[in-house]
């Protein structure tokens, strides 16, 4: 296999790669990272014994995803504030055509599973991701991950309960959660605190992000009344020249609030029974350089 010929197999399967190690560690940079360590052992590996080029990379990928996630474990536990994934803008195009297994991905990409995966051994966020996200055989699993079937199976079940125990328990329609968007977005930048109220469940969450780098709660605010009251209050405070626009990002739609040319923060919204049910507002300015482009 010529050095061409590596490269085109390996851009054939980045998206699968990046897809892999963002879910394991959360951070575009350091699934970035990830992606370009595995490139390298590639370019280098003796790739006329590689028969599955594609479970070589993701094997490769995803025991480096683990060294990584060990590293980088301590570093979130000191987080200031609440911690939410690093938002990544998410487009299957033609790759994933049926809608069941669109709806699979972006499900296993969410904040609110990326969050509970958090919890989960390094080994644990592995199986689950592996299994549920990307469908491999636990047979296949085991032998990326060089433990036994019965162990792999045993790591899948109790990644899962617990996966199972932690995610919204809901169905949206697509088209309804950007309808809600939008109208969140109306009301919340009107300071329209009747409109927010009539959008959010009683017990509705907000969650946010800024790892102590820039304004946003160090704590997570429930009910509609006090969520309605803090978005009123802090619409109040807007700066002029901010811009909103609509992005995809972790299987969902999402609004990118841009301060002048700079992303300054990230909102997305869930939905149950017709309702808001979270809000959350990435406004770490480490987790939105990568939105700068978009």
């Amino acid at each position: 296999m010529t050095t061409d010929s590596a490269a085109d197999v390996f851009v054939a399967h980045r998206p699968v790669l990046m897809g892999v190690a963002y879910r394991m560690l959360g951070r575009v940079a350091d699934a970035e990272d990830v992606v370009q360590e595995a490139w390298l052992r590639w370019s280098g590996a003796d790739r006329a014994e590689v028969r599955e080029p594609r479970a070589y990379l993701v094997r490769v990928t995803t025991r480096l995803a683990i060294d990584r996630l060990r590293q980088v474990k301590a570093r979130n536990e000191a987080y200031v504030g609440p911690w939410l994934p690093e938002p990544y803008v998410t487009d299957f195009g033609d790759t994933v055509p049926d809608t069941a297994d669109r709806a699979v991905l972006a499900d296993s990409v969410s904040f609110a599973v990326l969050v509970v995966l958090e919890s989960l051994s390094p080994l644990e966020r592995a199986v689950f991701v592996l299994r549920e996200a990307f469908g491999y055989p636990y047979a296949d699993i085991a032998a990326m991950l060089d433990r036994g079937e019965p162990a792999v199976r045993q790591l899948a079940g109790r990644a899962r309960r617990h996966v199972d125990e932690g995610r919204p328990r809901y169905e949206v329609d697509p088209a309804q959660r950007r309808d809600l968007t939008e109208r969140f977005l109306a009301a919340a930048a009107e300071g329209d605190l009747a409109g927010l109220m009539a959008l959010l469940a009683p017990d509705v969450r907000l969650v946010g992000d800024s790892g102590g780098k820039s304004k946003a709660p160090l704590r997570i605010i429930t009910s509609a009344d006090k969520v309605g009251r803090f978005l009123v209050a802090i619409a109040g405070g807007a700066i002029t020249d901010m811009a909103f626009r609509f992005v995809e990002v972790n299987g969902g739609p999402a609004v990118l609030v841009l301060s002048g040319d700079r992303p300054d923060s990230v909102f997305q919204v869930e939905v149950s029974d017709g309702r808001i049910s979270s809000v959350y507002i990435v406004r770490n300015p480490d987790k939105l350089r990568a939105l700068a482009s978009v």
